[in-house]
């Protein structure tokens, strides 16, 4: 039997992520970024929109939100964005959206069939003009690692840090450790750098528009057609 992904106490979802801890980490400007970027009263998905830490916030804000999620444990928090559960890449909605995130670095997917799927989700929700906010690891942070553990950063309540277990063929293999009080959770993942963004894109219809932060950790595509 494999291990699985998550420890910890409460819910983990398949993924391994830990319910408990995302209720905990707090935005840190992200909802606002989408929002400057988006006319009032715009609809948006959110693929793969967990607790609702962004969804929430943007529906707060006057955007119609649906967020989209293969975890009930973690869709059961949503407060404002309307719910759906459902994998990601299976999703087809009837609605198109004016805007579609693509959070939680799910661009670095290791997989490149997984990935396009995921990434094809997010095109094909989206309205004639629409555009896709993604999250990725730029390459140079791939570049900074090597094995070991490396102090993390710390979200709200939660602190967390990165145990770096290999770097092979542009693959990381690591494993996340988050804290709250005394309570500990782990997350082992993979995590592949992109080295030809526009490529990749392309492979999906989506032609690269500009990064929204300076450390790139956030860009803005558009449908190549």
């Amino acid at each position: 039997m494999s291990q699985p992904l998550g420890t910890g106490p409460g819910a983990i979802t398949t993924d391994g992520c830990a319910v408990d801890v995302y209720l905990q980490v707090s935005t840190e400007g992200e909802p606002e970024l989408i929002h400057a970027n988006l006319p009032a009263g715009a609809s948006v998905l959110d693929l793969g929109a967990g607790v609702g830490r962004i969804a929430d916030p943007l529906a707060d804000l006057g955007h119609s939100v649906v967020a989209v999620d293969d975890s009930q444990d973690m869709l059961a928090h949503m407060r404002a964005a309307r719910p759906v559960h459902s994998r990601i890449e299976t999703l087809d909605l009837p609605t198109r959206f004016d805007a579609v995130l693509l959070a939680s670095h799910l661009a670095n997917t290791p997989d490149q069939t997984e990935r396009r799927a995921l990434i094809g989700a997010a095109v094909r929700h989206l309205a004639p003009g629409g555009v896709v906010f993604v999250q990725w690891q730029p390459p140079e942070w791939f570049d900074m690692l090597r094995p070991g553990t490396r102090p993390g950063r710390t979200f709200g309540a939660v602190t967390s840090s990165m145990e770096v277990h290999s770097i092979d063929d542009g693959v990381l293999d690591a494993t996340m450790s988050y804290q709250i009080g005394d309570a500990v959770w782990t997350q082992r993942f993979q995590s592949r750098g992109l080295a030809d963004l526009p490529a990749e894109l392309a492979a999906c219809g989506l032609v690269f528009d500009r990064f929204l932060t300076p450390d790139r950790a956030w860009f803005l595509a558009r449908a190549s057609d």
